[in-house]
């Protein structure tokens, strides 16, 4: 048998040899740039958990405050050299100490075509958090999306109220938007840069308005349509939040940065205030305190992970870990959501076309980009582009539920490095995709924007160094399927209409999937059990840690982001999310951290003032 979990550990291998050549010339050292300080307070005013895509945003705004003495803890380390070159963005599926190397828990309605009905969770342990290590797309998400968490009571979050902050993050850099520029901001931290692609993208684009979509700004008003990628990329670097906001505010003498540092709990004074942490550096545990606040970073994994260690979580299921209870909080690690995606859909292509990925190993590809920053290594490898609707019947036609992603290379094109990646069984996948295996081929992956299943986020012990349970629980909401189906569909349509057919010579690989041969190849039925077999996550997780109001009981944090039934404790990161952004959600995660930088920052007017 083919021992899937081997290929995964080649790249582990092979990653030093890769930053020995960065390191000889590129002169990349992002590991001075974020030294420890020489020394540490015992007390602080505020202390962030978590240096990831929220918690660098949060430190970097809260230390211009000069006087406000802050501790920014991470437990991963610097940014990799490797991970501020875009095109080694696919790396990061693969086992490596910038990621916490997660799995799912074995899922009961899905993932059939998955080792033990699981899946690699590649999520970021590195200063930058998954800014550092994800596909660099930047999209908000529809104007709904917020005022419909406004709508569950947190009024502060409507579209009117957050897109004020989408700008102020924002340093766009690609020409004048026409009738979308005023949604942009173009001197704030994050460097956005437009890549109209090549002739995979114009393909995709023609196709979608021989269907009849506009070409959209998906970062305007409207997100219905099709469009060509936004990456948080600056001049052929990986733009990270580390190194948009960390990196400008390290030489602060008020900010102290602690990398490769766990937290392993909160510490509560009697009256349930958050009055420090504990926490595991070079192998001692060393406690800090904080006078105004701790605030909680770590994501929509490990946040509720540390707040039901700290004995903030469902009572029951604390004192099954035998955790004592500090606070009863039903929702904590309660909302899972995430964006499922499916991998598979294939188009074989004719001979003589472009693939980036095939030259990506040429000594001119390498040398372009160490020496000039330009060429294929400025972006991930590959041609893409999105398109957006609202496939449901009976939703609102301007919120789409379904993001279609098409990617220049099939899941077929790289053979059992695709299938180790995304933790597909090898003989299944070899039995499937065997006859098209290695050959230049496309993909448009449909993924489920707004799903109705609901997952947990529960603790496998009392150990702060055991990783959590990650149960997305995929499908128990059957309209996930039928929403995911009509998906499908339009993506066959878009693969099969003129442009790629008459360009990319186009075919649709329309072998049936093992398990699936008793339904007629193409019908509802069918697409309902491909989806169950090779459906899986998008690494999107989000809403463990629930925004809302007094009278919701699976609430965990109020509007400003304070957990409830304690103070001196905020949540800050994409566990606060009611329902998830219809995007993939790096902007709207560091949208939230400068949000709550001034709901903080008016908290302690009088004191920033003296």
């Amino acid at each position: 048998m083919i021992d899937i979990r081997s290929i995964r550990w080649i790249f582990p291998v092979i990653i030093p040899l890769i930053r020995l050549m960065l390191g000889a010339f590129m002169n990349v050292d992002l590991e001075t740039t974020f030294n420890p300080p020489k020394y540490l307070f015992t007390h602080y005013d505020f202390i962030i958990v978590g240096g990831g895509t929220a918690g660098c945003a949060l430190a970097a705004r809260l230390s211009e405050v000069k006087h406000w003495k802050v501790l920014l803890l991470e437990a991963g380390g610097p940014p990799p050299s490797e991970s501020v070159v875009p095109a080694f963005s696919r790396l990061f599926y693969f086992p490596h100490t910038a990621t916490w190397n997660y799995e799912l828990a074995p899922q009961k309605h899905g993932l059939r075509y998955f080792i033990n009905r699981s899946s690699p969770v590649p999520h970021g342990k590195v200063l930058g958090g998954s800014s550092t290590i994800n596909g660099m797309l930047y999209l908000r998400g529809n104007r709904r999306d917020f005022d419909h968490w406004a709508s569950l009571g947190n009024t502060l979050w409507g579209y009117d109220s957050v897109l004020p902050y989408f700008k102020k993050s924002e340093g766009y850099d690609g020409p004048h938007l026409l009738y979308t520029e005023n949604y942009h901001g173009r001197t704030g931290p994050v460097v956005v840069t437009p890549d109209r692609g090549g002739m995979f993208t114009n393909v995709f684009l023609m196709a979608g308005q021989y269907l009849g979509y506009n070409i959209i700004d998906p970062n305007g008003p409207d997100q219905i349509g099709f469009a060509p990628v936004d990456y948080t990329i600056n001049h052929g670097v990986r733009w990270s939040s580390a190194i948009a906001y960390l990196g400008p505010a390290a030489s602060r003498p008020n900010l102290h940065i602690l990398h490769s540092a766990t937290v392993l709990r909160i510490i509560f004074n009697k009256a349930k205030r958050a009055v420090g942490v504990v926490y595991m550096y070079r192998g001692k545990v060393s406690t800090a305190f904080a006078n105004k606040e701790v605030i909680l970073s770590a994501g929509a994994i490990a946040s509720p992970k540390i707040l039901m260690l700290s004995g903030v979580g469902p009572k029951d299921h604390l004192r099954q870990h035998k955790v004592e209870v500090l606070v009863d909080l039903p929702g904590v690690g309660r909302n899972l959501q995430d964006h499922l995606c499916l991998f598979g859909l294939t188009w074989s292509l004719k001979s003589g076309l472009p693939n980036e990925v095939n030259d990506a190993t040429s000594f001119n590809a390498a040398s372009q980009y160490v020496h000039h920053r330009k060429g294929i290594y400025t972006t991930p490898l590959g041609d893409y582009g999105h398109a957006w609707e609202s496939v449901s019947p009976y939703g609102d036609p301007s919120w789409p539920d379904v993001q279609l992603y098409m990617v220049s290379a099939g899941l077929a094109q790289e053979g059992l490095l695709a299938s180790a990646a995304l933790g597909l069984d090898p003989v299944k996948y070899m039995r499937y995709f065997g006859p098209i295996s290695h050959r230049q081929s496309m993909t448009i992956m449909p993924y489920l924007l707004r799903p109705k299943s609901r997952g947990i986020i529960s603790l496998r012990s009392n150990d702060p160094f055991d990783t959590p349970v990650i149960d997305p629980k995929y499908f128990t909401d059957p309209e996930d399927i039928d929403t995911l189906i009509r998906g499908v569909e339009m993506a066959v349509e878009i693969g099969q209409s003129p442009p790629f057919n008459r360009i990319l010579g186009a075919k649709f690989y329309s072998k049936p999937l093992d398990g699936c041969q008793e339904h007629r190849f193409g019908s509802k039925a069918y697409w309902a059990c491909y989806i169950l077999n090779m459906a899986s996550t998008f690494y999107h997780f989000a809403g463990s840690c629930k925004m809302g109001p007094e009278g919701d009981p699976y609430s965990v944090v109020d509007q400003y982001l304070r957990v409830r039934g304690v103070t001196g404790l905020r949540v800050v990161d994409a566990s606060v999310m009611p329902v998830v952004v219809s995007a993939n959600p790096m902007a709207a995660i560091i949208m939230i951290a400068e949000k709550a930088a001034d709901f903080i920052r008016q908290t302690w007017s009088t004191d920033e003032a003296g």
